[in-house]
């Protein structure tokens, strides 16, 4: 089965954006062909430098696993597959593949003109390194073990021809592929620098890596060699500005008053007050993309009393006022998330919209019925003991999410439940919930074009213990969840997938073991000289089609 005969497969996660109805730019297509027309092709040269919200953890797409990882790595690593925005996927490092009769072989055909920014060539070989470099646990692997799912051998049956076998079907296998978190690292840059290799990345994408100051800038140039772009692109050949730049900014005022003074020429993340008043700036243009996958969602610890109780923790879903904290924080420029997937995965729910509301009664009177009391500074007490809850949050206040946490301080303060918030630092919280887990409640996302991205969250394997990361920050070990999640991996039927992920949403909301909060739209304000950034079926920027007018 080639790239081509893959189709019938590749229907099955057929879904419409759900950012139709947006203006191209919003849709994330190519921002300077909107406003460029009539300019022809864009003149190579330059430096884009783009201001980032926070710095990577590392740039070793085998082992680290977040979004600001993914906003450089993109453009250092490609992928086997490239996923289109009609969920589809086309060749990219890979030819064609074919699926076997029982769904757990797939064999690739490689491009045979590709090669490492080291001069190393990428061949069948360098796969089967990465993918059994993913699956050894001394790599301590945090996502891309993961998104690699059943994963069992692979064998390199030629130079440029590779067959990964997988334990079982799995249906989320080319969603997989296609992140930048299975993109091809060099083999050779591994065995030479380590596990520094996150400092070092090799790939074999448009830019190479030059240079990282730390909390500083990242700084990568053009691959003069490239000629293997990805199949959204719109052009052939090497990337068009000599150099790209990071600016790491994490206080937003600053990053966004970095581009509107021309320090920089792009800017992430623009804060919900700004966004209006740069839609009317002249010099500059708001794009937007919607970040796929699961929207930020706090989960309730069930290690935990009293939030392994269904009654506790529906009255805290109760007493929280979602809608007011959207509108409050975000000014209508974020959309309130009702599930645990986002509106464009297969198999989101839109029967969980407006399901259920505000009930400060039914919450009180849940509590009540639990046995916890008010004392007399309206905290409710039982056996002695305070009804508290443990908030860990981390700097910086990311998509305001400190604030967050201190409006739900308020509103769950109204039922009797004191919230003690703790603001930490990223790697001080990761300890907190990763390692320790004595946390009561914590927040998060995740960007995938898949509903297995689910197993992540709640299946008993994603549960952290120490030494072990894993998201499953609910701690619920449920046996109804994870049949759900292992009959959706298995799926090969998309009408038979969207429905085994409905009943699991419907689950998480109605057993409140996850509350959802936000949709986030991924914003840039980017000078009007820049042309062609866009942004992937992901929600992620691209650069290699990105110019700079002079």
């Amino acid at each position: 089965m080639t790239g081509k005969r893959m189709k019938p497969v590749a229907v099955l996660l057929v879904l419409m954006l759900a950012l139709a109805g947006c203006s191209p730019e919003q849709a994330g297509q190519p921002a300077g062909a909107a406003s460029a027309g009539g300019e022809g092709q864009p003149k190579g040269g330059g430096e884009l430098t783009f201001a980032v919200a926070s710095s990577p953890s590392g740039l070793d797409p085998n082992v680290y696993p977040g979004a600001a990882d993914y906003r450089v790595m993109r453009s250092l690593y490609d992928s086997l597959v490239a996923q289109m925005p009609d969920k589809s996927f086309k060749p990219w490092l890979a030819t064609e593949w074919t699926v076997s009769p029982d769904g757990k072989s797939y064999t690739f055909k490689l491009r045979k003109d590709v090669k490492f920014h080291d001069g190393t060539p990428f061949n069948a070989a360098a796969v089967k390194f990465n993918f059994d470099r993913i699956v050894d646990p001394n790599t301590k692997s945090r996502f891309a073990v993961t998104l690699i799912g059943p994963y069992e051998s692979s064998e390199v049956i030629d130079d440029y021809t590779v067959q990964v076998n997988l334990k079982s079907p799995y249906s989320a296998f080319l969603s997989s592929l296609s992140q930048a978190f299975l993109g091809i690292v060099s083999p050779a840059a591994v065995q030479k620098y380590g596990e520094q290799v996150d400092k070092n990345p090799v790939g074999t994408g448009p830019f190479k890596f030059v240079n990282w100051t730390e909390n500083a800038s990242i700084a990568l140039e053009r691959n003069p060699d490239y000629q293997w772009g990805p199949p959204l692109a719109s052009h052939a050949g090497p990337a068009y500005v000599d150099k790209l730049t990071f600016k790491i900014i994490p206080e937003e005022a600053t990053r966004i008053g970095s581009v509107q003074s021309g320090q920089v020429l792009a800017a992430e993340t623009v804060p919900p007050q700004n966004i209006v008043s740069l839609k009317n700036d002249p010099n500059l243009a708001l794009l937007e993309a919607e970040s796929t996958g699961i929207p930020f969602t706090l989960m309730l610890n069930q290690d935990h009393a009293p939030w392994n109780e269904l009654k506790a923790r529906r009255a805290v879903q109760l007493a929280i006022d979602v809608d007011t904290i959207v509108k409050t924080l975000y000014l209508g420029t974020y959309k309130r998330a009702w599930s645990p997937l986002t509106p464009s995965v297969l198999g989101y729910n839109p029967a969980l919209e407006n399901s259920y509301k505000p009930d400060l009664a039914k919450a009180n009177a849940l509590l009540d019925e639990l046995g916890w009391t008010k004392g007399a500074d309206g905290i409710r007490v039982k056996d002695g003991k305070p009804l508290a809850l443990y908030y860990v949050t981390s700097t910086p206040n990311r998509e305001k999410r400190n604030d967050i946490a201190a409006m739900i301080q308020q509103q769950l303060k109204a039922v009797g439940i004191a919230v003690n918030i703790d603001v930490t630092t990223g790697s001080n919280a990761q300890t907190i919930v990763m390692d320790k887990g004595t946390n009561d409640i914590y927040g998060v996302s995740n960007v995938s074009g898949d509903p297995d991205i689910l197993r992540s969250f709640f299946h008993t394997n994603a549960i952290p213990k120490p030494g072990k990361w894993g998201h499953n920050h609910t701690h619920l070990s449920d046996p109804k969840l994870d049949g759900w999640l292992e009959q959706g991996l298995r799926e090969q039927d998309p009408a038979k997938r969207s429905e085994i992920y409905k009943q699991l949403q419907s689950y998480v909301v109605e057993n409140a073991i996850g509350i959802p909060v936000y949709i986030f739209p991924y914003t840039v304000a980017a000078s009007k000289n820049v042309k062609g950034l866009k942004f992937d079926t992901l929600g992620y920027p691209l650069f290699y089609d990105a110019s700079v007018q002079k």
